[in-house]
């Protein structure tokens, strides 16, 4: 395959997103230096190159492929071994996914209550309710003007990727005996999210299913 065909010294980087194990199947078939390198930060992060790139893999690897992946990111974190990259990118993307439906929650919450969306937002991105799913990605068009709401939730990162991404998760935490009650009830919401024929919508569109069910 792939591997054979490449010059002896590369470093092979896969920056998908997978399943932690196959990426330590891979590593292990490979033969030669091998990162599981996934991202965040969707694409305006790969536009504006300020990705997070959370790798996996032998540290020596890592420090050799820093150049190559700091040109194309703003933060590098080198998680461990193989599939730890992996790993981090689903206990992440299982935070944000659930941390973006309590904030959309909320919104829902606030306009039937007659609070205005400049007005929640002013008083929760400067208090303990503070996230990156808040001040970065805000689900109500307004408050913060580069969000995917100012653009009909154009995505950004799309709600199929991550109803994938969650399926990954809960893999994750069955292969290790693991319940996660929240992860699990944002893996279905998002799911059913897409199975309505929104899975090319940006994830924080799930604001309007939420509204809808109200």
């Amino acid at each position: 395959g792939m591997a054979a065909a490449v010059e002896p010294d590369a470093i092979l980087i896969d920056c998908s997103t997978i399943d932690v194990a196959t990426a330590r199947e891979v590593a292990a078939a490979v033969g030669r230096p091998m990162l599981d390198a996934p991202v965040s930060g969707g694409t305006m992060g790969a536009e504006a190159g300020t990705l997070t790139f959370m790798v996996g893999g032998p540290a020596e690897a890592y420090a050799k492929a820093q150049p190559i992946l700091a040109a194309m990111g703003r933060t590098l974190v080198h998680c461990g071994d193989a599939g730890a990259g992996q790993a981090a990118k689903v206990c992440n993307n299982m935070m944000l996914a659930a941390t973006m439906i309590v904030t959309a929650e909320a919104f829902v919450l606030a306009e039937k209550l007659g609070l205005s969306h400049q007005a929640l937002f002013d008083v929760t991105s400067k208090s303990s309710a503070q996230s990156w799913a808040l001040t970065s990605y805000c689900p109500v068009p307004g408050p913060v003007p580069a969000s995917p709401a100012n653009r009909d939730y154009k995505p950004g990162f799309a709600t199929a990727l991550m109803a994938k991404d969650l399926g990954l998760s809960q893999e994750a935490a069955a292969s290790v005996g693991m319940t996660t009650p929240l992860g699990a009830q944002a893996c279905d919401l998002f799911r059913q999210f897409e199975a309505t024929g929104h899975g090319g919508v940006d994830f924080s569109g799930i604001i309007q299913m939420l509204r809808d069910n109200s």
